[in-house]
């Protein structure tokens, strides 16, 4: 029977590649995908093993957490510091660095993520997954500190996603690799090559959006939206269709599928909590925005480029514009005109 290529076998060929490598890359790749299959082993039986319903904690953010916010955390936790591939951890659902329990055994990298992306879907059995993104460790320091995770985006080695719905996807972004994406046979519990470099369409007739912020938008992002609902008839001269996941992985993975543009920008709503962004930059926007890039779309705040931002603090947050690169740019320029 025929196997296909595995995402161990694809790691070690795209290692040939680069002339620096020692083999400690795809070690951290396994860590994340032998986490990401225990998280969707947890997601895929729910209610059957008490995973559904919330915790009595919220996080760094103040969010109220999920009961799977928790345990996901968890299985990173264990599956990343064990290994010494990782030379430091943050979370989505941690204040601070996690402290790696074998201070003598420090990887080159260091790891952020958010191990449960769109949590507030799971009581309802909407698509949840994990973001994570891959950012090199500085040489020859026992102990990273919070700058050392403060990195330009365009400074990442790596970046994915794990898609749990139907099936279970992981899209993996290495730098100046392309995008490819591995689905999970769990048959026999590998993660098998299935789309190989993919690329986000140009032409798109979608857009997501929170609608309801509606009377919170700036103008730039409220002509867009006009035009796009104007159809035909518009100035855009085609009728678009609405999408609303609430969910930034399955935003982004309907986006490289079948193009598309996600929008989480800034507004009044969001300025007034003293707040300058919805989705957290270092890993959330970075992370997308380098996998959306490298399939040939774009990603910015609306106004910038998301991956040359200067992130201050480790759960920064920043708005986020990305998906088929023609309505990016167009969405981009209404700001900037602005």
């Amino acid at each position: 029977m025929h196997i296909g290529t595995t995402l161990t076998n694809y790691i070690i060929e795209t290692q040939r590649s680069l002339p620096e490598a020692t083999g400690e890359f795809t070690g951290l790749l396994n860590d994340i995908s032998v986490a990401c299959k225990r998280i969707s082993d947890l997601v895929n039986k729910g209610d059957l093993v008490g995973m559904l319903g919330s915790a009595d904690s919220e996080n760094v953010q103040g969010e109220t957490q999920k009961k799977l916010d928790v345990v996901t955390n968890e299985v990173f936790i264990e599956a990343l510091t064990q290994n010494g591939h990782i030379a430091g951890l943050v979370s989505e659902e941690m204040d601070d660095i996690y402290p790696l329990p074998n201070p003598s055994r420090r990887g080159r990298y260091l790891l952020l993520c958010d191990p449960l992306d769109g949590s507030s879907n799971i009581d309802v059995n909407v698509s949840v997954g994990t973001i994570f993104s891959i950012v090199r460790a500085p040489e020859g320091k026992e102990k990273p500190s919070t700058e050392d995770f403060l990195q330009q985006g365009t400074e990442q080695v790596a970046a994915g996603y794990c898609l749990y719905g139907p099936s279970t996807i992981l899209v993996l972004a290495v730098k100046g690799q392309g995008v490819q994406m591995f689905t999970l046979n769990r048959d026999f519990g590998e993660f098998i090559l299935t789309r190989k470099d993919v690329q986000i369409p140009e032409e798109t007739k979608e857009f997501a959006i929170n609608v309801s912020n509606q009377r919170h938008w700036e103008e730039p992002v409220r002509r867009y939206i006009d035009e796009c609902l104007q159809g035909k008839e518009g100035p855009r001269g085609k009728d678009f269709n609405m999408r609303w996941v609430a969910s930034m992985v399955a935003e982004v993975h309907r986006i490289l599928c079948r193009g598309g543009i996600f929008m989480y920008p800034l507004d009044a709503k969001i300025k007034a909590k003293g707040q300058s962004g919805r989705l957290r930059l270092m890993y959330e926007a970075n992370p997308m925005s380098l996998i959306v890039e490298q399939a040939g779309g774009a990603a910015t705040t609306g106004r910038q480029r998301i991956l040359e931002l200067d992130p201050s603090e480790i759960h920064e947050r920043a708005p986020v514009v990305l998906g088929s690169r023609a309505e990016v740019d167009v969405v981009t320029r209404y700001h900037n005109e602005g």
